[in-house]
């Protein structure tokens, strides 16, 4: 496993990180831990699941070495909350910047939130440049 968090990133005196989350689904996060128990996130590549944002118990989603730790997801009153990447897809995405959101609509495959009647999705935007020295992309 490649880990991109494995040093404490600065820029400007500010830790940096590849992946954030939202207020809505840093609350849906503590309800689904409530429940599962801690979770971890593996960014689906496509096909079935297109490319959404799998959430499962720690665990269950086995990571290896052809998996990239893009980091973790801080949410109050919850352990760190690890977030990963494919090694090939993380080629194509390696420039941007992922915020997890929940909407309504059904979750895909075997994602904890499926049956909660909402689904965890990427929004992305690409890294600023002092991002892009920070993880040393430039």
């Amino acid at each position: 496993m490649i880990d991109t968090e494995s040093a404490a990133v600065q820029a400007a005196g500010k830790a940096l990180s590849r992946v954030d989350v939202t207020p809505a689904a840093a609350s849906f996060l503590v309800e689904l831990t409530a429940k599962h128990g801690p979770l971890m996130f593996h960014q689906s590549g496509g096909c079935c699941d297109g490319s959404s944002p799998m959430c499962y118990p720690v665990g269950f989603f086995k990571v290896g070495a052809v998996d990239v730790h893009l980091g973790d997801l801080h949410v109050a009153h919850l352990d760190p909350i690890e977030v990963f990447m494919s090694r090939s897809q993380y080629e194509y995405w390696k420039y941007t910047h992922l915020t997890i959101d929940v909407v309504p609509g059904r979750g895909a495959g075997f994602s904890v939130e499926s049956p909660e009647g909402k689904r965890f999705l990427i929004r992305s935007r690409m890294l600023t440049d002092d991002e892009l020295k920070a993880f040393d992309l430039i």
